[in-house]
Parts: C-alpha cells; structure tokens; sequence
C-alpha cells in the first residue's frame, strides 16, 4: 500500500492591491468629473463702495428689479419695465444674452424684499447664461441736505 501525501501549498502573506488600484482611479474619475458641478453659487459681481461711486459703463444695462412683493421686471436699454415671471424673464434673458453677450446686466432688489427672491432673479440670470450679474444700490442720502 502506498500512502498518498499531500503536498500542501505554501500561503502567501501578499495583499493582492489591484483591486484597491482600480477603485482608487474610478473614485478619482468620479471626483474630477463632479468638481465643477459643485459650484452651488451665482457668481456677482459687487461694487466696491467707498461712499458708493457710480460706475462708468460703455453700454446702457439692462435692469431685472425685483419689487417688495417680489415681483420680477425687465428694463431694456431705453425700452419700457415688463413685469416677467422666474420663467420668462430667463427665456426672455437667453434671447436677449444671445444678441448681446457684452451687454451689462444688474439686478435692483427692493430694500424691504427678502433677500431669497433678490436671489432668484440672480440664479436665473445665471440659468439664463448671463455671464456677469453686477447688483444695483442707491447711495445714502446726503445728510448735508
């Protein structure tokens, strides 16, 4: 009789990181494509104010007011206010932005509107692919006066 022994395999002690090397890529993939979606904020740009100058402009703006009810308009260069919803005025603004890309653009909120719907009328610009969104103030008045 002959006894079989088995030859027994050697373990190995090696972490197999191939794997680990795949995830590692495709989680860097998924972070490199979702990045600049991320971008959560409507890009403004805001006057300096050292005693509220105005600002020269070469073009005349267009204006989007937003009113103390909230209520959104639309004043073209010497064109009339047309009182728009969220919905139109960024239809309206891509149409308008198309034909005139350089052209300015400010958004004048009321000073008793809650700021949620200044807002708005800003991520709708921005939806509208309005490249630069400048806000609107008044000075204060002269206390001289």
């Amino acid at each position: 009789m002959q006894t079989h022994r088995r030859k027994r395999k050697k373990l190995k002690s090696e972490i197999n990181v191939v794997p680990y090397i795949d995830v590692m890529l495709v989680l860097l993939i998924i972070f490199m494509v979702t990045a600049p979606l991320l971008n959560l904020g409507v890009d403004i740009e805001l006057p300096e104010s050292e005693v509220a100058k105005s600002i020269s402009v070469d073009k005349d703006p267009v204006v989007v007011s937003v009113d103390e009810a909230g209520n959104f308009y639309m004043t073209e260069p010497k064109g009339e206010r047309i009182k728009l919803d969220a919905n139109a005025l960024r239809e309206r603004m891509a149409a308008y932005v198309r034909n005139n890309p350089k052209q300015p653009v400010y958004v004048a909120g009321d000073g008793k509107v809650e700021y949620s719907k200044v807002y708005d009328a800003m991520a709708q610009l921005q939806a509208a692919g309005v490249p630069k969104v400048g806000l609107m103030g008044q000075p204060p008045p002269d206390k001289a006066k």
